[in-house]
């Protein structure tokens, strides 16, 4: 069987949009999700969505292991690891619930639940690492790009609370970005130095713009959604008058 044939990933791709209720927005989605598609295919067995989750979370770990040994042995070589470890995430985090729902076995909740706290603690580690290896007069921005990266997260809970429609891009710039971004970031660290300075700094700025901007539409959102259920209440009461 050819995996790249076109009709087969549109049409096994199309046969899982009924089990899947997250819409993808970004830039990539045209490459990225053939690709996940492919690699659920011939994926072994043996890896489940839960070993997935725990090899994401290896990632991480190794990510928070670059910026220490960059710092504590004051070798900026070290910082090339992240790189790996930014890899590694991808592949578990992007492939866990992916996974689960192409071999049929999904648990919508748990996975939402076990996503969610796994973003988050991907989240402390990397900061984590961040602050230990950024010099001390810039260790707010490391804080300041946590709170706005987590912001962006509770954002997209929230959006799916409301619109029962879960998308984890904040536009066209989503995780795999977001990623893909960051290595680049890092890789410019270690050449150059003092890059992610000034990426914090810029980051910050972007990530500030587009939470204020999503949190204005997901108040209209929510103001659309309480004017709805007064609607269909008064009508209820109104039939039944």
């Amino acid at each position: 069987m050819d995996y790249f044939s076109p009709m087969s990933i549109l049409g096994e791709d199309t046969k899982q949009k009924g089990s899947i209720d997250r819409s993808r927005s970004n830039l990539l989605r045209d490459l990225e999700q053939p690709t996940l598609l492919f690699l659920c295919r011939v994926m072994p067995r043996f890896l489940t969505p839960d070993i997935l989750t725990a090899i994401g979370m290896l990632g991480t770990l190794l990510i928070f292991a670059a910026f220490y040994m960059a710092h504590s042995l004051n070798n900026k070589i070290y910082l090339l690891f992240a790189v790996l470890g930014f890899a590694i995430n991808w592949f578990g985090d992007s492939l866990d619930g992916r996974i689960a729902y192409y071999r049929n076995i999904p648990r919508k909740w748990y996975g939402f639940a076990l996503d969610c706290v796994m973003d988050w603690i991907s989240l402390v580690f990397m900061s984590a690492g961040f602050f230990l290896y950024i010099e001390p007069d810039f260790q707010i921005y490391v804080f300041l790009f946590a709170c706005n990266y987590g912001w962006v997260v509770l954002m997209a809970q929230l959006k799916y609370k409301i619109t029962d429609k879960y998308s984890i891009d904040p536009g066209p710039i989503g995780p795999t970005e977001v990623r893909i971004l960051l290595c680049l970031v890092i890789i410019a660290e270690w050449y150059f130095g003092n890059v992610l300075i000034y990426f914090s700094t810029i980051g910050n700025i972007v990530f500030l713009i587009i939470n204020l901007v999503d949190t204005y539409k997901l108040l209209q959102f929510g103001n659309a959604r309480d004017a709805e259920e007064k609607r269909l209440k008064a009508e209820a009461q109104s039939k039944n008058a």
